[in-house]
């Protein structure tokens, strides 16, 4: 049995069948099983997109500068982050937001040992 694993979520399948943003019900259904995943004593990284609210390279497609379209990219990550990690909060799940850019007090900047090191 594995001892760790890292869990890649598309940012798009948190629309459920909504078309756009988050599924509360998704994202309720992907909380339990990470929390069931937890539970076995497996540790869980999860990186997490943002596709379901801003795709950087279609902004670009559509006229945003293509830096500012990555940018809000990233903070729709964040937005998708932050979703996941109060709806296992809310399950008694330990969970924290590490983030690229420094964001205090949104997430923790993020680094190899300490995301190893809060697993």
């Amino acid at each position: 049995m594995y001892k760790r694993i890292l869990l890649k979520l598309s940012g798009e399948s948190l629309m459920g069948e909504q078309g756009f943003g988050i599924d509360p019900k998704r994202l309720n259904s992907y909380a339990m099983q990470i929390k069931e995943v937890a539970e076995m004593g497996i540790q869980v990284g999860i990186v997490i997109g943002g596709g379901n609210i801003f795709r950087g390279l279609s902004g670009a497609s559509k006229g945003f500068d293509r830096v500012k379209g990555d940018q809000m990219g990233m903070l729709a990550t964040i937005i998708n982050s932050l979703a996941l990690c109060s709806e296992l909060e809310k399950m008694g799940v330990k969970s924290k937001v590490f983030t690229s850019v420094a964001m205090h007090p949104i997430g923790d900047h993020y680094s190899p040992s300490d995301a190893i090191e809060y697993l």
